[in-house]
């Protein structure tokens, strides 16, 4: 029977990372092992930590909710809000362009760069329409239907023609862009509106002026947007009818 020796007593091996036992026969004949003798009272450490370190590897409660992984506790790089873009730059919201194509609009004789063309911003010409259609309401005249209508027609006019006189096309985003952002002027035109008439001589000069700037600025900022060098004034005159209908609704 293992486990009994000559006199009775009990042997057991010193590497308990084995997990084994020895005994000997009548005979003295180990039975159990590897055949050599244990020694009673050494503990192998280094095995010992081997088994213990594979045992905890082999855990299946490791990664649960009751033993999380030791990666549930670290911070990841979503947590440093520090490093998060401005909500200004998410929204899409750039006022360095937006100031740039003010003044580009404002100056039709100043270059534009071509880079800041290419922005799709909608905040600026979102606000223009708004402030035209509300300058029209301080003289009376409720048009904000008639100015989003003949916008949408005039911003699809323009995206079909540009993509046929361009080699490299134009986005609707873009055209919408620049056409909001010439819509300065009428603005300007509408503010006057509120003090001075429109239907005079002096008016008539205003408003001529205010669509020829417009249709200069538009043209200038598309043939930056597209590289059409030569065809400025085939590009500047749909815009004049444009914005020739926006100032109709201001004179009249």
């Amino acid at each position: 029977m293992a486990g009994f020796g000559q006199e009775g007593d009990f042997y057991s091996g010193g590497n308990y990372g084995d997990q084994q036992s020895y005994g000997y026969n009548m005979d003295g004949q180990a039975i159990s092992g590897f055949g050599q003798e244990p020694q009673f009272g050494q503990f192998d450490y280094t095995q010992t930590t081997t088994t213990t370190t594979y045992i905890a590897s082999q855990n299946p409660y490791v990664g649960s909710i009751m033993t999380p992984e030791p990666s549930a506790y670290s911070s990841g790089p979503s947590d440093n809000f520090e490093d998060e873009p401005p909500l200004m730059e998410e929204l899409g919201i750039n006022f360095d362009h937006i100031t740039q194509k003010t003044m580009a609009v404002l100056n039709p004789l100043l270059d534009a760069d071509h880079n800041i063309m290419q922005d799709t911003d909608l905040a600026g010409p979102l606000v223009f329409c708004v402030a035209f259609g509300g300058a029209l309401m301080l003289t009376g005249k409720l048009h904000f239907g008639y100015i989003y209508g003949i916008g949408v027609v005039g911003c699809l006019a323009m995206y079909g023609l540009l993509n046929m006189m361009s080699m490299t096309g134009i986005s609707s985003g873009c055209t919408i862009s620049v056409l909001g952002y010439c819509l300065l002027p009428m603005v300007i035109l509408s503010s006057v509106s509120i003090i001075l008439s429109l239907k005079g001589i002096v008016g008539t000069v205003l408003t001529v002026l205010a669509v020829f700037w417009c249709s200069l600025s538009a043209s200038k900022l598309f043939v930056s947007a597209l590289a059409m060098t030569d065809q400025q004034l085939l590009v500047a005159y749909p815009c004049a009818l444009v914005y020739g209908v926006f100032a109709l609704l201001t004179v009249f």
